[in-house]
């Protein structure tokens, strides 16, 4: 077996290492610094959420195992050209708490390891379509959907006569249903 191959699979390991270090606590933070879980169940919910979500499905996988660049361009050396530079990004977010996405960093990295390769003619636009309108509809749909529920929240508020008990009690399994 070819030496590379297990330096691409130990790198592959590290980067998902730093992916799952810091995805996990950001999903879980605020119920467990709020008390509304304790450590314990709120990381044995993150833990059993990501096992879900890594067997439900492989779309986005795919799109960014070959939706983006020509397949035929995705080498192992390619391969570990992208995952040393979302290593460590991973490690300085982890170091300086930044809020970051391993999986932009690996797309900018098979992308920058692509037009190395073989130029432009490396990429392909369907994939930069949907990477494209990933990031817009996210933005978009996350700003005014944010803003529906927060001002949903206020009118509730003002208009009803919401003891602090009750208020904590239905905000308490909000907190639980968005991490």
């Amino acid at each position: 077996m070819n030496i590379f191959l297990y330096i691409v699979l130990g790198l592959t390991l590290i980067a998902e290492f730093y992916n799952g270090w810091t995805d996990a606590p950001n999903a879980i933070a605020t119920v467990v610094s709020t008390r509304v879980m304790s450590i314990r169940t709120a990381t044995m919910m993150a833990v059993t959420m990501n096992v879900i979500g890594a067997i439900s499905g492989t779309a986005v996988a795919t799109t960014i195992g070959t939706g983006f660049i020509e397949a035929s361009f995705v080498t192992l050396p390619v391969i570990a050209s992208a995952l040393v530079p979302t290593i460590l990004c991973g490690m300085l977010a982890a170091r300086f708490g930044l809020p970051i996405s391993k999986t932009h960093a690996l797309v900018a990295g098979l992308t920058g390891a692509g037009l190395a390769v073989a130029g432009p003619n490396a990429l392909l636009s369907i994939g930069w379509i949907k990477i494209g309108f990933g990031m817009f509809a996210s933005i978009l749909l996350g700003f005014g959907l944010s803003y529906l529920i927060s001002k949903a929240i206020y009118e509730t508020g003002l208009r009803s006569e919401w003891r602090p008990a009750r208020a904590r009690k239905t905000f308490d399994r909000l907190q639980i249903l968005s991490a």
